[in-house]
């Protein structure tokens, strides 16, 4: 069983092995070089991908300055989903942060998923109500947890990012500027 096949059975348990065959099939392996672009802001996305390694990261351009959403790692989804399931342009760029290895899926591909898997609307469903709920944590973080709070809980949670992306990336995540972050950083190291 391959990486992609064991994320979407592990994601999607009640898939049939036959159907997880089928599925898998309809995704492509690309690799993305340090600073391509997945997707840019401005474009209608039209496809959904898997990272096997690497980061990619999500981010949008406000004014002069450069807000990271997201932070895609080694076996997550990323997309813009507005982008995506309701055809509009898209509000964030998608880059790669190291050399990545993607399996990617066309929008084309995707909608051929209901024909495989029977109980697939319950199932993406089941996904996207699961995606939704990670949203509402990391707003509910970042409206009542303090600077400090939110860095400590995204370290503890994430460790190994604080060694392979640009620590920016990470501050402006966390909603707070490169010298908040630093100091704070500080002040947990010593």
């Amino acid at each position: 069983m391959t990486e992609l096949e064991q994320y979407i059975k592990s994601n999607f348990e009640i898939i049939q092995p036959n159907e997880l065959t089928e599925v898998s099939a309809l995704f492509n392996q690309i690799t993305l070089k340090k600073g391509d672009y997945f997707l840019k802001e401005g474009i209608r996305c039209d496809k959904f991908c898997f990272i096997k390694t690497g980061y990619l990261r999500v981010f949008a351009i406000s004014g002069e300055k450069e807000i990271t959403q997201w932070i895609a790692t080694k076996g997550h989804f990323g997309t813009d989903f507005q982008s995506f399931f309701f055809n509009l342009p898209s509000r964030w760029t998608i880059q790669a942060l190291e050399n990545s290895e993607l399996f990617t899926i066309t929008k084309e591909n995707y909608n051929k998923i209901d024909n495989i898997v029977p109980q697939w609307s319950n199932l993406e469903r089941t996904f996207l109500i699961k995606c939704f709920t990670q949203v509402e944590s990391r707003v509910f973080n970042h409206l009542s947890m303090s600077a400090e709070e939110r860095y400590k809980f995204f370290f503890e949670n994430n460790k190994e990012l604080f060694n392979q992306v640009p620590l920016q990336y990470i501050a402006s995540m966390l909603g707070m500027t490169p010298e908040t972050f630093s100091r704070i950083r500080q002040k947990q190291l010593s």
